[in-house]
C-alpha cells in the first residue's frame, strides 16, 4: 500500500487587501505633525486665558480702588477748604436727564445741610472728549472746575489742565448772568474768558460745557440739591 502524498496547498487566487497609508498634504508636514501642532495651540490658548482672567481678579479691585482715588481728589478740588464734611463719593443722587443718560451727582454736606452739587460734564474738544467735573453752590454760582480727562494737544490744549496752566482757575465765582450770556464765551468770540495761543477750539469747548452744566443746574437745581425726590434716586437710603 503506497503512502498518501501530503496535501499541497493551493495559493489563493483572491488579491490580499493591504492597508493604505494616509498620506499627507503635499508638501506639509505629516498628519500627526499637524493633529499635535493643533493640540498644542489649543492647550497654550487656554492657559492665556486663564492667566488673563486671574489677572483681571486680582489687579481689578486695586484698579477700582486708585479710580476712587482719583475721583475723590477732583471732587475735593473743585470745593473750598472746609466747605464740605461728607463723604463726597458716597453722598449721591442720579438725576433723570431728558434724552440723556442718568447724571450722578454728588452732594457737598456740611452738618448734614446741602450746601453745594458736584456733578460731570462733557465737551467736544479738538482732539476728543473733554471729561469735566463742576461744582455749584446753592445758588448757582461756581464753586471751582476741573478737567479730569481730555487728549487735547500737549503744550496748546492741555493748558486747560491746572498743573499746566491757571486759565481753569477763572470759572470760580462765575454764575448764569455773571457775566451776562452774551459774554459766556472766549474773548475771540466776544467773550469774558481767555484762548490760549494756537488753540483756541478747546478753551472755547470748555467755557461752553461749563455754561451748559450752570444751565442744567438751574433748570433741576430741587432735584440736584434732593429737595425734589420724585426726579432723583439718591444713593443712599431715605430716612422717613
Amino acid at each position: 500500500m503506497s503512502p498518501t502524498p501530503a496535501p499541497t496547498s493551493v495559493p489563493s487566487s483572491a488579491p490580499t487587501s493591504t492597508p493604505t497609508p494616509v498620506k499627507s498634504p503635499p508638501g506639509g508636514p505629516p498628519i500627526d505633525a499637524l493633529w499635535y501642532q493643533g493640540v498644542s495651540l489649543g492647550i497654550v490658548a487656554l492657559a492665556a486665558s486663564a492667566a488673563l482672567a486671574f489677572a483681571h481678579q486680582a489687579t481689578g479691585p486695586a484698579i477700582a480702588d486708585a479710580a476712587a482715588r482719583d475721583m475723590a481728589a477732583s471732587l475735593a478740588q473743585v470745593l473750598p477748604q472746609d466747605f464740605a464734611d461728607n463723604d463726597l463719593l458716597a453722598d449721591t443722587l442720579s438725576l433723570k436727564v431728558e434724552g440723556a443718560s442718568p447724571l450722578t451727582v454728588y452732594q457737598a454736606r456740611r452738618a448734614a445741610q446741602v450746601r453745594g452739587v458736584i456733578f460731570p460734564v462733557l465737551a467736544k474738544g479738538y482732539a476728543g472728549p473733554i471729561h469735566i467735573v463742576m461744582g455749584v453752590d446753592r445758588d448757582g454760582r461756581l464753586l471751582g472746575v476741573r478737567i479730569t480727562r481730555h487728549t487735547e494737544t500737549p503744550g496748546l490744549g492741555d493748558k486747560i489742565e491746572v498743573a499746566k496752566h491757571p486759565w481753569v482757575h477763572d470759572f470760580a465765582g462765575k454764575a448764569l448772568g455773571t457775566p451776562p450770556a452774551t459774554r459766556w464765551a472766549v474773548k475771540k468770540d466776544g467773550g469774558d474768558f481767555d484762548q490760549f495761543a494756537g488753540a483756541t477750539i478747546t478753551p472755547r469747548a470748555v467755557v461752553n460745557a461749563v455754561r451748559g452744566g450752570l444751565e442744567l443746574f438751574a433748570t433741576h437745581r430741587a432735584a440736584m440739591l434732593g429737595e425734589d425726590t420724585p426726579l432723583a434716586t439718591a444713593g443712599k437710603e431715605q430716612t422717613p
